[in-house]
């Protein structure tokens, strides 16, 4: 299902266009992920799931200028929309979504079983274990900021790959874990195609009534400075399957799988 990596490549490069962000403005929607109140105040839905993901900036020192430069530019970009529009994430919550697995609803209704967190837990860490000699490699594992992606309800930082070995290796590791059939058992599949991005905050209520072309030159306009400034890298050094109880959080037990590339 995922990409090859020049399809990959071209793919995420056209998203970061201006004239994408001109059409991607217009559709979106204030995300149910977070309640607003008045005054500004916003606070996260329980939203509970499992992901595998690369640690979060509060756990991963290796990666600190890289999270310090993606803290300044999630800054620059609330400061310059309209208030309301973009519900900010916390820094030390950054990551990078390797594999998405089960959320929401579906988590509920897997939870139904007793065993399902176990089981789950078993069959990542044999679909990790499998992937480790394909994740080895000359090199680290490098994946570069291209520019701010927009979603319908939420807005990141899109990263391409540094070189077609980075890209391949987290690809293996991403088969390893949706080709299971254990975890297909457990009701956890491919939902989406790969598009590596860091999430910086979701849509509030205030983009509703936003002027969209504005929003859609603000965000242009801080691509071209993040373009200027030089490239940005996040060394993607380790895999770990990581639990949330909300968009905000991301945590996990020492025994819990992971995998070092």
């Amino acid at each position: 299902m995922d990409d090859t990596y020049q399809v990959y490549v071209n793919r995420v490069a056209r998203m970061t266009l201006p004239e994408s962000y001109r059409s991607q403005v217009q559709h979106i929607q204030a995300s149910p992920k977070f309640q607003q109140y008045p005054g500004g105040d916003a606070k996260p839905v329980p939203f509970p799931g499992y992901s595998v993901i690369t640690p979060p900036w509060v756990d991963d020192a290796k990666n600190e200028e890289f999270y310090r430069w993606l803290q300044s530019y999630q800054q620059q970009l609330v400061q310059q929309v309209e208030p309301g529009v973009i519900v900010p994430l916390p820094a030390d919550s950054f990551h990078l979504t390797l594999a998405d697995l089960i959320w929401d609803n579906a988590y509920h209704h897997a939870k139904e079983n007793p065993d399902f967190e176990t089981k789950l837990r078993e069959q990542i860490g044999q679909s990790l274990q499998q992937s480790q000699p394909l994740v080895q490699g000359e090199g680290q594992v490098l994946w570069q900021a291209l520019g701010i992606i927009v979603m319908t309800r939420a807005i990141g930082v899109c990263l391409v790959p540094a070189d077609e070995s980075s890209y391949q290796r987290v690809l293996n590791m991403r088969r390893s874990i949706y080709q299971n059939s254990n975890l297909m058992g457990l009701g956890i599949e491919q939902q989406y195609h790969f598009t590596a991005h860091i999430t910086l905050g979701y849509f509030g209520t205030g983009s509703i009534q936003s002027d969209r072309d504005r929003l859609g030159q603000v965000l242009n306009d801080l691509n071209q400075q993040q373009l200027e400034s030089g490239t940005q890298k996040l060394w993607v050094h380790r895999a770990e399957l990581r639990k949330f109880d909300d968009m905000t959080r991301y945590y996990r037990e020492a025994d819990w799988p992971a995998l070092e590339f």
